[in-house]
């Protein structure tokens, strides 16, 4: 059985003016009963989390996810964590990450009804192989989302643009991609524009330019797509956050999904129609994507 490491936090308040969180945390036996019966995460899904990737021991970007987590409780209207204990537990399970690539991943609850609350853990495991997609590509279904593009302005309650726990959603759509006779889904509105796929984020190609749909409240922004977008800069090549009309997927000259740990999978077709594969871009990009990045 693979190795899992699991760690349980305390939370500290956002302000707590402590540096030294050591006795706030609790490592556990991954296998052994840790949650409540009555711990919301599991009822109901109410809580947030972040996947955190690790390369030989080094964990990636951790102040773009731990930022992303402290906006995903703000939204949820959960407290907000206290960011230098995350990074603490972040190192902590790092430290039991062996070679290769693994997962870490940040889970914030609102707790047990009725209290204790919040409960906080941090888990740290294998990342699946996927090397395979990155070299070969992922065939993608576009998705109706079920809303239109007007909907995270007028529904904020709705919590898009949030990380939430409540990811059967996501799933499903997976699943429906794949009686499709494809690997992942890529979501759209009912007015016609690109969201975001269910577990990643969404980097096309249009001429000379890299273009993503723009981070509004129904996209959240993918840590991975920015730190792409920082790439391409680099080579000087042009990047663009805006809105992407659901028509333009087909006509793409290239396209990619990228997320924390799968990294950059380009896509090879869309809703049956064959996409360009840039191998070479790919093969550079993933290259930069496994290197240390802070």
């Amino acid at each position: 059985m693979a190795w899992c490491f699991a760690l349980m936090i305390d939370p500290a308040a956002a302000g707590d003016p402590r540096t030294d969180f050591a006795a706030t945390f609790s490592p556990i036996d991954p296998a052994a009963p840790a949650l409540s019966v009555g711990e919301l995460s599991t009822q109901r899904g109410d809580g947030i989390f972040e996947s955190v990737g690790v390369v030989d021991g080094h964990a990636q970007e951790v102040r773009a996810h731990l930022d992303r987590l402290a906006h995903s409780a703000a939204i949820c209207d959960l407290p907000i964590p206290n960011l230098e204990q995350w990074r603490e537990a972040v190192a902590l399970a790092a430290e039991h990450c062996g070679p290769g690539e693994n997962v870490i991943k940040l889970i914030l609850s609102r707790g047990v009804e009725h209290g204790p609350a919040p409960t906080a853990w941090v888990t740290a495991a294998p990342a699946a192989d996927f090397s395979g997609p990155r070299r070969h590509g992922v065939r993608v279904v576009t998705l109706d989302r079920g809303y239109d593009s007007g909907v995270p302005a007028r529904a904020p309650w709705l919590l898009l643009g949030a990380k939430t726990l409540s990811y059967a959603v996501n799933m499903a759509a997976i699943r429906e991609a794949k009686r499709r006779g494809a690997d992942d889904a890529v979501f759209v509105t009912t007015d016609g524009f690109v969201l975001e796929a269910p577990t990643a984020s969404l980097i096309l190609r249009v001429g000379d330019t890299y273009v993503t749909p723009a981070p509004t409240g129904g996209i959240l922004h993918g840590t991975t797509q920015v730190s792409a977008f920082a790439w391409f800069e680099e080579q000087g090549l042009t990047t663009a956050y805006r809105q992407v009309a659901t028509s333009e997927l087909p006509r793409a000259d290239a396209a990619w999904l990228v997320s924390s740990v799968r990294l950059a999978a380009p896509i090879s077709e869309i809703d049956g129609i064959p996409i360009p594969v840039d191998s070479a871009l790919t093969a550079r990009l993933n290259g930069y994507l496994l290197s240390p990045r802070d």
